[in-house]
């Protein structure tokens, strides 16, 4: 998806769509006028990991709303999961625990789910829980589809243990409706070899980062890969340093802001970078690195797999270089409940269990998550390896896209404003100018 219709958002949900009965047929005929066949809705694309999440799986039976037969009920649960064997046996440890519940999990590809969870809210026809991705949370919260847990959340009494920001994607209006499940972020991978025959080290700052980028530019080889392809990728990439310039989506009119996209297009300008990062998702600018045409590449931690394999030479990660101030990306999935669920306690406890300690650390460890409670990401597996260890510390002041509502709309502004600068259509000042007309009034409301 390189741009998402947002003419059907979540904030209609909120009006008239969550407190009126919604004819279906009517409903169904609104989203494929608007061309929600793509998973337009809502507006959002895998910002990470999306070379999983978009593979084909067998789709377990239709889940319905969850139903008693005698004293043992279901639980129905979407998810789009395709490789984690560890979260699919916890499903059945649990109920091995608890004969008395049975789990109906449905597999749902995650171009789909959003549509998917928007239809069935408007049917009556959504499951007990759901895990979503962690930018969609306060998006469905404001619209009425997910339930506020936050009695049970507060009388569990640890939500302490988990980085500030994948707690705070589950936040809407300062109740819980949800809870993390798995997190992930950005940092920079380079590559050891280039910059040992360089006679380089890594960057730790902006200054460092554009000096050494353009020293390692050579042979057709650029300094620098990363994504800035106009869809959610591009803003997930971006976003980092806007917030590392000391800006926000709230002040896109600032000189901090301005500042950083006049950081990035100067990479570009400077050819360290190269154009077609416009064009590039995160998996193209990670095949860029593999292939050695890019000495660094800002990239999550679900590329490990692929770099371990394909990599033929040595590569480590280092954070984000700093503006004037250190920042990251948060990724990951949370879990939820919907608000239609007849079963929230039974669901909520569910998901409560699934985050005891040992179980979660052993499930991460096996599925190659990143802990978000901070008690698991302290055991020595995440550790060992200083690369991984590099992300787990980056969640420290990984920022969620908890926005609201609009944010949809609000990245697509930001895709507009960083591809017009970069492509050198717009300078920064008049592209930030003009994406903050847009923004200010979504983000507000």
């Amino acid at each position: 998806m390189d741009h998402a219709d947002n003419s059907f958002s979540p904030e209609n949900l909120s009006g008239k769509f969550a407190r009126t009965r919604l004819n279906r047929r009517t409903f169904v005929k609104k989203m494929l006028v608007l061309g929600a066949g793509g998973g337009a809705a809502l507006g959002l694309l895998a910002a990470c990991g999306e070379e999983s999440r978009t593979s084909t799986a067998p789709t377990s039976a239709p889940a319905t709303t969850a139903a008693s037969s005698g004293n043992q009920i279901t639980l129905t649960i979407w998810d789009y999961f395709t490789t984690q064997t560890a979260y699919l046996g916890m499903l059945d440890e649990y109920q091995k625990a608890n004969p008395n519940i049975k789990l109906q999990r449905s597999y749902v590809p995650f171009a789909d789910l959003k549509r998917k969870l928007l239809l069935g809210n408007a049917a009556g026809q959504l499951p007990d829980i759901v895990l979503i991705d962690n930018p969609d949370h306060s998006a469905f919260a404001s619209a009425g589809i997910l339930a506020d847990i936050t009695s049970a959340i507060s009388a569990w009494g640890q939500a302490n243990q988990y980085q500030d920001g994948p707690w705070k994607s589950t936040l809407w209006k300062n109740k819980n409706y949800g809870i993390p499940n798995n997190s992930n972020c950005l940092a920079l991978y380079y590559n050891k070899d280039l910059f040992d025959q360089a006679g380089v080290t890594p960057p730790t700052t902006w200054s460092e980062l554009s000096s050494v980028a353009a020293h390692l530019t050579k042979n057709e080889v650029y300094g620098l890969a990363m994504s800035l392809v106009k869809s959610e990728e591009g803003a997930f990439q971006f976003l980092p340093f806007l917030w590392e310039a000391g800006s926000d989506l709230d002040k896109l009119d600032s000189p901090e802001a301005v500042a950083a996209l006049d950081f990035v297009a100067g990479l570009v300008k400077a050819k360290s970078l190269s154009s077609e990062c416009l064009n590039w998702t995160q998996q193209n600018a990670i095949t860029q690195f593999i292939a050695q045409k890019a000495a660094m590449c800002i990239n999550g931690p679900w590329q490990f797999p692929t770099l371990t394999k394909d990599a033929k030479f040595n590569w480590q990660v280092v954070p984000l270089p700093k503006g004037v101030q250190s920042a990251s990306i948060l990724g990951g999935e949370n879990w939820a409940v919907t608000a239609s669920s007849k079963y929230i306690k039974q669901a909520t406890d569910f998901i409560l269990w699934t985050q005891q300690p040992e179980r979660l650390e052993s499930v991460l460890e096996k599925d190659q998550g990143i802990p978000s409670r901070k008690d698991v990401a302290a055991n020595d597996f995440w550790k060992k390896d200083p690369r991984l260890a590099v992300f787990v510390n980056s969640l420290g002041f990984a920022r969620p896209r908890a926005y609201g509502p609009n944010y949809p709309k609000a990245s697509d502004a930001l895709q507009l404003a960083f591809q017009s600068a970069v492509s050198g259509q717009k300078t920064s000042a008049e592209a930030l100018k003009q994406a903050a007309a847009t923004v200010k009034p979504l983000l507000a409301s």
